[in-house]
């Protein structure tokens, strides 16, 4: 069901996400990289898996990706923002109408939760939603979904917009923010990324210089490490 970051070339089969779904799983904790994902198939995805008891936290939230023009979906939200209570449309506060793309994005996964029963109400508990990649997951391992992914569920031809540039149309303020600190996220990260490359050639290196008697070389090729 979840992959480590980097896309597929290819459409995985039932098979490999059944794979997926019995080595992913029921972890500690799993957390998700949405850049690139369609809205509602992510939610779908996220809303069985914390049913089923795993704590998920979704980073860049921002960049989720929705099917349609932004146009189309501007007509969308303003439709939804006219939601009102029935019996006191006076009371604003009956009906909340989420503006951050972290928070849409909760608000969609909690609409395919039953979140007012108890079972769904600690669903809701096990889910996290941010916009950028805050401490401390900026240093954890990240997951995409292969079956929400837009390059493989969405035509190249159809259009589509970023959830971020929807936020910022309707009051989200802290869109050059998270990109301001995402950039300087980034910078640490290739740092870090260019020292693990390194300590992994000098290691490789130092094992192939490395010379063993032919005792030695018997004892691991029992221990099965020859």
């Amino acid at each position: 069901l979840f992959r480590s970051q980097g896309f597929p070339k290819h459409n995985p089969c039932p098979a490999q996400s059944l794979r997926f779904l019995s080595i992913m799983s029921f972890q500690q904790q799993v957390v998700v990289d949405c850049r690139g994902h369609l809205l509602g198939r992510l939610a779908s995805v996220i809303a069985k898996e914390i049913l089923n008891g795993q704590h998920v936290v979704l980073v860049r939230s921002e960049d989720v990706v929705i099917s349609g023009s932004l146009y189309r979906n501007k007509l969308k939200y303003a439709a939804f923002k006219t939601k009102t209570m029935n019996t006191n449309p006076r009371h604003t506060g009956a009906i909340k109408h989420p503006r951050s793309p972290a928070k849409i994005l909760w608000r969609t996964v909690r609409g395919m939760v039953p979140h007012k029963t108890p079972r769904g109400g600690a669903a809701m508990d096990r889910l996290k939603s941010f916009e950028g990649i805050p401490h401390p997951y900026d240093r954890k391992k990240r997951m995409v979904i292969p079956s929400c992914l837009k390059v493989l569920r969405l035509r190249p031809e159809r259009r589509f917009c970023r959830l971020g540039d929807l936020s910022s149309e309707y009051g989200w303020k802290h869109g050059s923010l998270i990109e301001r600190l995402e950039k300087q996220r980034k910078v640490k990260s290739e740092v870090f990324y260019k020292k693990k490359v390194a300590a992994k050639r000098a290691k490789s290196d130092a094992l192939k210089s490395v010379k063993l008697s032919g005792e030695d070389q018997a004892i691991l090729a029992k221990a099965g490490y020859a």
